[in-house]
């Protein structure tokens, strides 16, 4: 039985605030103060909530990877014809790359850069990320193959590998924030090798 006041804040929405600083900071420049600010928490409420930093940190991840994954399953929906559902999810990442919105880059590439091999907690939740969106797309390809949408000699499990290489890279690239036409025409140009 948990003792004590109960919470007086939303517990999530702080998350998600949380996560908009380390988004825009980074892991190792984030202060606590910074996040004191941005969660409106007095420091023995965070504490009492999250543990520590690092702990409010993985949190926000965690957030941020169920909101990539949750997008994708809306993209790449078993109901969508699968080259429709891959051009969706690939629409999402034009968007997100292109102009203002590409220079905020991404939390998770940003977090790999960072902190990957230095953090075994981070280095799982990045994997399980990568794997996860690699089963999506090798999904939606192998429905592609099987409606005869795929390019002669596609094979889906490495297309699927070579399509999340490609959209982190997009993310990468969207830190110099291309134009929308430019994003969008790199996209068609990597389709025109897969589909039919």
């Amino acid at each position: 039985m948990r003792r004590g006041r109960p919470r007086s804040f939303d517990e999530e929405a702080a998350v998600e605030r949380a996560m908009g600083v380390f988004w825009s900071r980074g892991y190792h420049a984030t202060a606590l103060p910074d996040l004191l600010v941005a969660t409106k928490l007095s420091r023995g409420s965070l504490y009492a909530a999250f543990g520590d930093k690092h702990s409010l940190f993985l949190r926000a991840l965690d957030r941020y990877i169920v909101d990539a994954l949750t997008r994708m399953d809306v993209e790449l929906a078993p109901r969508r014809e699968p080259v429709d559902g891959l051009r969706a999810y690939l629409a999402g990442y034009v968007d997100r790359t292109s102009g203002a919105r590409g220079r905020r880059g991404c939390l998770l590439v940003a977090t790999t850069m960072e902190l990957a091999g230095r953090d075994a907690e981070v280095d799982r939740r990045i994997a399980g990320f990568f794997n996860a969106m690699e089963t999506r797309v090798a999904d939606v390809l192998v429905r592609a193959k099987a409606a005869g949408q795929l390019a002669h000699g596609v094979e889906p499990s490495s297309a699927a590998r070579i399509l999340v290489c490609f959209v982190e890279g997009l993310r990468v690239v969207g830190k110099t924030a291309p134009t929308r036409n430019t994003s969008q025409a790199t996209v068609d140009a990597l389709l025109d090798r897969f589909i039919t």
